[in-house]
């Protein structure tokens, strides 16, 4: 109920910022048609009413709403909005928005506010942002941090994006494991606060090697006398800060951790991943695989100029035209065919679209088991054999189906049984296709979801009108 009240919140939220938003418009045009004396009143009372409103608005919000705000916003709305940010809240805000949204609002602020901002921000943060800031705006920001976090940021902009290193965090509570657990009741305490997402403490030696975790419940189970070593688990799943993200994500969902240790090659402890983190890095993975699987190099900016959203979308579309025109030359080798017989004109775009529909269904499958890493060489085969089975099975129970319906309305039993045929050849060919184009990317370093379905859609179009015509000039004309 608490999460549906949030979101009421937020579309309300929304709904009251796009009404001020109208309202300032409206302002505007009045403003430009008066001259003289009216103008200027005009002008006042749009600055100061409606901007203040609005910006007493967005500062009751919180930074994610405020870049959701943001991105449901064209252009010149967003910096309006953008505006009315304070420069305290400014570095939260550009966290939350999308890549492309971000570099919108970082060429639009100024960089006296933008230094104003990343300075309210800790290492882990910046580090989020290093690639979006320019380069030397960026290095006179992490002048200000002191020596300890300057390390710790150049550390962390070290490791690419898709590491476990640039997704940890500093912020780790950790206790020697000959603490007892009054001592550690009174270190914590004398903390304050304990690190967002904290579930547990991690217990090291003298030398910061990591020995093992204590659940916090535990601190107030057990007597007050008891030592950190006798009630911690020294079993606890950790990370090195160079192994992929995706290997840690796939972790936590299996294990339902909260937080993990982050260790070095001598097994001290360096870091934490946290949950929220993973969170962030499944959900832009995921983004990033559906745009791509459409053909889309990457994150586009809903409200981006055209310029930049048909640049950003010409490559696959420059090679699915390419892959189109190879499908119509092998129609163009069986003109004859279909001239003789015309049915097959009307037919043969079913049995592509099958092939294309079983094909996706195969490639979804495969690009999952790749992500949660469930695809091995110990067991390629047998799910090749199992896909290419399913078709066999898929194409010989809709196959018939689209075999009698040809047979029906065109009184041609031999139509119909290459109707079949084909419909069962090319699903057996979306099959292979589909195993084996995501494993290929996978292999060769790329993407599994990066073009998968352009190069499908070409194969099983091509071999659906070859396959249907081809048969049809061996059997029917």
């Amino acid at each position: 109920m608490s999460t549906l009240r949030s979101e009421a919140r937020l579309h309300e939220s929304v709904s009251e910022i796009t009404r001020l938003l109208e309202k300032h418009r409206v302002l505007d045009t009045l403003t430009h048609r008066q001259e003289g004396p009216k103008r200027d009143l005009l002008e006042h009372l749009q600055h100061r009413q409606n901007l203040a409103e609005l910006h007493a608005k967005v500062k009751t919000l919180h930074p994610a709403d405020v870049a959701h705000v943001l991105e449901t916003l064209p252009l010149d709305e967003r910096l309006l909005v953008w505006q009315q940010v304070g420069t305290e809240h400014m570095g939260e805000v550009l966290i939350e928005v999308s890549d492309t949204v971000r570099e919108s609002l970082i060429e639009q602020t100024d960089r006296q506010s933008l230094v104003s901002a990343l300075a309210t921000l800790d290492a882990d943060d910046l580090a989020y942002l290093a690639d979006a800031v320019p380069e030397d705006l960026f290095r006179d920001v992490s002048r200000l941090l002191d020596a300890r976090e300057r390390s710790w940021l150049q550390e962390s902009i070290a490791y690419p994006e898709d590491r476990i290193g640039s997704l940890m965090s500093r912020e780790v509570t950790f206790i020697r494991e000959q603490q007892t657990i009054e001592e550690v009741l009174g270190y914590l305490r004398s903390l304050g606060e304990l690190p967002e997402q904290t579930d547990r403490l991690f217990v090291v030696d003298a030398r910061h090697v990591l020995r093992g975790a204590l659940p916090l419940e535990r601190l107030l189970l057990h007597a007050p006398g008891l030592l950190t070593s006798a009630i911690m688990d020294p079993d606890v799943r950790s990370f090195r800060p160079e192994e992929p993200a995706q290997q840690a994500a796939n972790a936590f969902e299996r294990y339902d951790l909260v937080s993990a240790p982050v260790i070095d090659e001598r097994g001290k402890l360096i870091g934490r991943l946290t949950v929220d983190a993973v969170m962030d890095f499944v959900r832009l993975a995921a983004e990033r695989r559906a745009l791509e699987r459409a053909g889309l190099r990457g994150e586009e900016d809903l409200f981006a100029s055209i310029w930049d959203s048909a640049r950003n979308r010409a490559p696959w579309l420059f090679i699915n035209l390419l892959t189109a025109f190879f499908a119509s030359r092998v129609i163009g080798v069986f003109e004859e065919t279909i001239a003789g017989l015309v049915a097959l004109a009307t037919l043969m775009p079913i049995v592509a679209s099958v092939g294309g529909n079983t094909g996706n269904q195969t490639i979804a499958l495969v690009i999952r088991g790749l992500a949660l890493d469930q695809v091995s060489g110990d067991n390629v085969r047998h799910m090749l054999l199992k896909e290419v089975t399913v078709s066999l099975v898929n194409g010989l129970m809709w196959g018939g189906m689209m075999g009698l319906f040809a047979f029906t309305i065109y009184r041609s039993l031999p139509l119909g049984l290459v109707m079949m045929s084909a419909v069962v050849l090319n699903l057996l060919v979306a099959a292979l296709v589909g195993v084996a184009v995501p494993l290929l990317l996978h292999r060769a370093g790329r993407d599994p979801a990066q073009g998968a379905s352009v190069l499908l859609t070409f194969t099983t179009d091509s071999m659906g009108f070859f396959l249907f015509l081809g048969l049809a000039k061996l059997f029917l004309v």
